[in-house]
């Protein structure tokens, strides 16, 4: 005879909405609730326009309002996607009940910042318009009603799973069977769509002309994105993606081959050209950190010996070598020199691990910021220029063309750092080419193997310490050759910018954290972590001495809901999801 012990699992419970309310009910108050959201865009929220934005006008959004606006029909998407209309499948292939909840609580806080902000800037809630306690109003039913949804995963009472229940746990991600393929020409419609939105939303994002209106747009971005990750849309153009690869790659160029001719002056395209240097120099950094597993606390010092080598043989007015190269000669020189330098590093450190390798670069990047400030000819022989660094480096003239005047081509002007703006992006181009190809060979796996288990890797007949200290010349190699672009934009090229940690990128903890929230491994996660963060920084200058306490509260965010990164690579995304799994009580039997 077999019995049950005391301890019996529990069986799955159906899933069960936070708020108890008939589906129907709720879908409607959802809908309803996003589609007066959005229409109360179109209302003066505030008396004054004091606020940024102008508020006060009826008819047209502003300012903030826009947000709302998309906050809301994202809102009213999701509900409608419910109905599992046809034309709405792609939104939500996973299911739109949770991500209806996660874009109502993003259309929430959106709204209700908004108005908060113009409560504490005007002197108190008497500011705010029928429009505006509409519009709070509607965010609040919206939420209400999504909460009223069932929620997908296993249920119990414990609060971390009703927190979970809440807003759709987003460790849950939708396993959905592979789709039918499209045709290709579908296929490359998408993608070309993707693309375009991902511009549009770029450009928007480093268009905003004031601090509140940059938070505005982060809040409903990180929501919305929340939301498509959720319901499987990603993962739907994930398929798409792996399928034209090349057609992906090559449009994405494309696209930002064409962000600064959306751009109606250069101080936007400064912007871009920074993140640019801070991505490739990212990229570099994932050969290191990302591929072969190796903490490099020092990294940025390899972007300041290209920096500066390429400064001092480029003709500036104090530098100390008296000799202009051509620009290819200069590029090749400071990547070369940076990856001289790597192995210089590398050939003594790299039989060390862990915590003792972070040890070590930290101090090398240290050392090298220490030794730039003392060659100024009084501590040391004059070849750096100290503290004042080398100025007056000259502008380049490729093939005729100016890169310091603006051009005029097709009718939009572009400005002198539009025009470096494009040549950082062929540099990009170049390290994109060299990683992906590294990454792919025999090389790239030998790295992959050391990343996982170096003594197994070892055994099975692989040079660790060799193929490490390729990886470290590779990596130096990529970020000296970002280097030398960076001198030519900046003008001059100081000590400042290259320590391990500051409110400025680029710097040894901005790269690491690039690489990993952008995620490991992957040629456009460095990328997209770099942009993010550069644009951070670049917005959020208003909050001053809270700049970093903004970052370290993003950070902790990213690592808690998204571990594996922003985007992804398939081990690491397969790893983070299992673990997220929550354990299968299995039956307890005792024989009697």
């Amino acid at each position: 005879m077999t019995t049950m012990t005391d301890t019996q699992p529990t069986a799955t419970a159906v899933p069960r909405p936070a708020i108890a309310m008939p589906v129907t009910v709720a879908r409607g108050l959802t809908a309803a609730g996003g589609l007066l959201t959005a229409a109360s865009a179109f209302l003066a929220w505030t008396y004054s326009s004091t606020f940024p934005g102008d508020l006060t006008v009826s008819g047209y959004p502003g300012g903030l309002q826009w947000i709302t606006l998309v906050a809301g029909v994202l809102v009213l998407l999701f509900a409608v996607a419910g109905y599992r209309l046809p034309g709405l499948r792609w939104l939500a292939p996973g299911g739109a009940d949770g991500p209806a909840v996660i874009v109502a609580v993003g259309a929430l806080a959106t709204t209700w910042y908004t108005l908060i902000s113009i409560s504490v800037e005007l002197g108190g809630l008497a500011n705010l318009t029928g429009g505006g306690w509409i519009a709070g109003v509607a965010s609040v039913l919206g939420l209400v009603g999504a909460l009223g949804l069932p929620r997908d995963g296993r249920q119990s009472d414990d609060a971390e799973n009703v927190a979970k229940r809440l807003i759709g746990y987003p460790g849950t991600r939708p396993d959905l069977r592979p789709a039918p393929a499209l045709p290709v020409v579908l296929d490359l419609v998408v993608v070309t769509l993707v693309l375009a939105l991902g511009l549009g939303v770029f450009t928007y994002g480093i268009d905003t002309s004031y601090g509140e209106l940059f938070i505005g747009f982060l809040i409903t971005l990180g929501f919305a994105a929340w939301a498509l990750s959720r319901s499987g849309a990603f993962q739907r153009f994930s398929e798409i993606a792996n399928r034209r690869r090349v057609f992906l790659a090559l449009g994405a160029f494309v696209a930002a081959a064409v962000f600064p001719f959306t751009q109606s002056s250069d101080a936007n395209a400064t912007i871009g050209v920074n993140i640019l240097i801070f991505a490739g120099t990212a990229l570099g950094l994932n050969v290191v950190v990302g591929l072969t597993g190796l903490l490099d606390l020092g990294y940025v010092a390899f972007l300041g010996v290209g920096a500066y080598t390429a400064a001092l043989v480029s003709g500036a007015a104090t530098s100390s070598i008296h000799t202009q190269f051509p620009f290819w000669a200069a590029a090749l020189t400071g990547a070369a020199v940076a990856g001289i330098f790597g192995v210089i590093l590398g050939a003594p450190t790299l039989r060390v691990r862990g915590d003792y390798l972070a040890i070590v670069t930290l101090g090398f990047g240290e050392i090298f910021r220490i030794v730039v400030n003392n060659l100024d000819g009084t501590s040391g022989p004059n070849v750096t220029g100290g503290p004042n660094g080398i100025a007056n480096i000259p502008d380049l003239n490729l093939f005729g063309f100016n890169l310091g005047a603006s051009h005029t081509i097709g009718g939009i002007t572009l400005g002198r750092f539009a025009n470096y703006f494009e040549l950082m992006l062929l540099f990009i181009g170049v390290i994109v080419l060299v990683f992906s190809r590294s990454s792919n060979s025999r090389i790239g796996r030998a790295w992959v193997a050391i990343r996982e288990d170096e003594t197994a890797a070892t055994a099975m007949g692989i040079n660790a310490f060799r193929f490490k200290l390729l990886a470290f010349a590779l990596g130096a190699t990529l970020a000296g050759l970002a280097g030398t672009v960076m001198a030519h934009v900046n003008f001059s090229v100081v000590p400042d910018p290259f320590v391990f940690a500051g409110p400025v990128p680029p710097n040894s903890a901005f790269l690491l954290a690039a690489v990993v929230i952008g995620g490991m491994g992957t040629v456009p996660g460095p990328l997209v972590g770099a942009s993010l963060f550069y644009l951070l920084q670049a917005k959020l200058e208003f909050l001053q001495s809270y700049q970093l306490l903004m970052f370290g509260i993003a950070l902790i965010l990213f690592m808690r809901f998204r571990p594996e990164g922003i985007i992804a690579s398939r081990r690491n995304q397969l790893e983070f999801h299992e673990a997220d799994e929550p354990a299968t009580p299995e039956l307890s039997t005792a024989g009697a």
